[in-house]
């Protein structure tokens, strides 16, 4: 076979089918791997951890409200109690916020609905302050940080 002369001719139109038949299967191959890797954060992670935040939240509302309710049970008839207590500082790596209060009830404006909020952002869990909602008002707020005080005086608190 002499340079420059052909017996056969060359057919290059294979080549560029296979080499654009890999360059389209690794694009889509690659598109789905981003959107995956999208949805696996969301799916598998996020979705939990707020799973066992809200038990968390629910949790630490049931607590604040049975030690609210201790405090009203062991109440004096003139004077004041405290208690202090502790709750986890942070959830999931995150701090959050209780919140005790009320909404006023249509059927009897005289009574409120008391609750406690639990909450972080878009997560927020309602307890509902059982025992005492009929004949006490509760207020407050505070955080996990630190020890935390519910107190009761016979007379009333000033709002400030």
């Amino acid at each position: 076979m002499k340079p420059g002369h052909c017996t056969k001719p060359l057919h290059n139109d294979s080549a560029v089918a296979n080499m654009i038949e890999y360059l389209m299967i690794s694009a889509v191959i690659m598109v789905l791997l981003i959107v995956m890797l999208l949805l696996v954060n969301t799916n598998i992670m996020e979705n939990p951890a707020n799973r066992l935040v809200y038990v968390a939240f629910t949790d630490i509302g049931n607590g604040v409200s049975t030690r609210m309710v201790d405090v009203y049970a062991i109440a004096p008839q003139s004077g004041n109690i405290s208690t202090k207590f502790d709750i986890p500082d942070e959830i999931v790596g995150r701090s959050y916020f209780v919140e005790v209060g009320g909404n006023e009830n249509p059927d009897n404006p005289d009574i409120s609905d008391q609750y406690i909020r639990v909450y972080r952002n878009d997560i927020t869990t309602d307890i509902a302050l059982a025992g005492i909602a009929a004949s006490r008002s509760a207020k407050g707020s505070t955080t996990g940080a630190g020890v935390n005080v519910i107190s009761y005086d016979s007379g009333g608190f000033n709002e400030t």
